[in-house]
């Protein structure tokens, strides 16, 4: 691997979109559900279902019991911390897997005692804060204070809305977590401006989704809208060839 490549994580939620990720290239999944919703804890039978498809990638499980803000209770952090060790437990040892999470107080400062409960369930798998660190007031200080919490990854867009707004603040953000911290970029990223986000920051990963739509099968009750999202193979192409990373047939 160059000292140039840039790691690239597919999000997803859709049964079949980890074969089409790892055909494309792709380093690491992100795996969830509930992306309508920002992201939930996908089901292990999903996990699982993207360790078999994509073996060679590493797994990211999001940890997020609900919808809605990042101020967890201690009963959230109870059901995440139980998530967590059902996942550890219930996928197959070889299984390169990691954790994703966040979890904040009500100022927007991050929740050390959470994260420290969430971080000692992971054991030794690595872990990720997700974008609830975008809220962070003081992300320098938010940055050091996860590495001591022993996180070893954080995915931003450098603050509100996307992040080629934020791409100054996203390449301090780098340079400050260096190896310790790996920024992943993440918010907004597509084909047509990955190649910019990394040029302009330094990052070393980035995250998005690739998405796509199909037809929904047979005759509805009311519960879906005609179609559903899954991840699409095109979209992958087009950010592997942004990136000048070959893609895989």
């Amino acid at each position: 691997m160059s000292e140039t490549h840039t790691l690239v994580e597919i999000c997803l939620e859709d049964v079949g979109g980890a074969r089409l990720a790892a055909e494309a290239g792709a380093d690491a999944l992100e795996v969830c559900a509930g992306l309508v919703d920002g992201g939930t804890t996908p089901t292990l039978g999903f996990v699982r279902h993207c360790a078999a498809a994509a073996p060679a990638l590493e797994i990211r499980v999001l940890v997020r019991s609900r919808p809605g803000d990042f101020v967890h209770g201690a009963e959230d952090v109870d059901v995440m911390v139980t998530d967590i060790e059902a996942v550890r437990s219930g996928v197959e040892p070889s299984t390169r897997l990691g954790f994703v999470i966040g979890t904040l107080e009500p100022d927007g400062t991050v929740d050390a005692d959470a994260v420290r409960r969430l971080v000692a369930a992971c054991g030794d798998a690595p872990v990720t804060f997700h974008k609830a660190f975008d809220s962070v007031p003081d992300k320098p200080t938010g940055l050091a204070l996860l590495a001591d919490l022993g996180v070893t990854r954080v995915l931003t867009s450098g603050g509100p809305g996307p992040a080629l707004e934020h791409l100054p603040e996203l390449a301090d953000l780098v340079a400050r977590g260096g190896e310790d911290v790996r920024i992943a970029v993440g918010g907004g990223v597509r084909p047509a401006n990955v190649a910019e986000v990394v040029a302009a920051t330094g990052a070393r990963e980035v995250h998005l989704r690739a998405p796509g739509t199909v037809a929904s099968v047979g005759v509805s009750a009311g519960y879906d809208d005609g179609t559903r999202s899954v991840t699409s193979a095109e979209v992958l192409a087009d950010v592997m060839a942004a990136l000048g990373r070959q893609v895989q047939r």
